[in-house]
């Protein structure tokens, strides 16, 4: 297994150019904090890592990764992502596939292409009428 650690920008495919722009919601509202922080890394379509990656600020992911992702930070999901790890993270917005554990320390946001297999654990929950969701939901404040 490999481990990334991510500081300062990388770019492991060419990304949009905005890459909130097909993420819509509140995360430009000022309201919950999304889209408030700088992308450090983006990990296109067509891209596979297998590894743990740990990173500080947010990350988008449209590619296909395996292991563990951890950030303080903003992890988005892309449509045709497909996301199979245990997952630690401050936000969380797909529109992908995801299997595996969610652990969101501010709240997760499910939009309605989202394809959810695994826990979720979160104090706040947004889910989108549409998405596939098989698991367990635990919300502690």
């Amino acid at each position: 297994m490999s481990a990334v650690e991510l500081e300062e920008p990388q770019t492991m495919s060419t990304p949009p150019t905005d890459l909130y722009t097909d993420f819509p919601g509140d995360h430009g509202s000022g309201d919950s904090g999304f889209g408030t922080e700088k992308i450090v890394a983006f990990i296109g379509q067509g891209v596979e890592f297998k590894g743990t990656i740990i990173y500080k600020g947010s990350v988008r992911i449209d590619g296909r990764l395996e292991g563990e992702l951890h950030t303080e930070g903003t992890l988005l999901v892309g449509k045709e992502a497909v996301i199979t790890a245990k997952i630690s993270a401050g936000s969380v917005i797909s529109k992908g596939k995801i299997t595996g554990d969610i652990i969101a320390n501010e709240k997760i946001l499910l939009l309605s292409s989202a394809n959810m297999d695994g826990s979720l654990n979160t104090p706040q929950l947004s889910i989108e009428e549409g998405v596939i969701f098989n698991g367990t939901i635990e919300m502690k404040r």
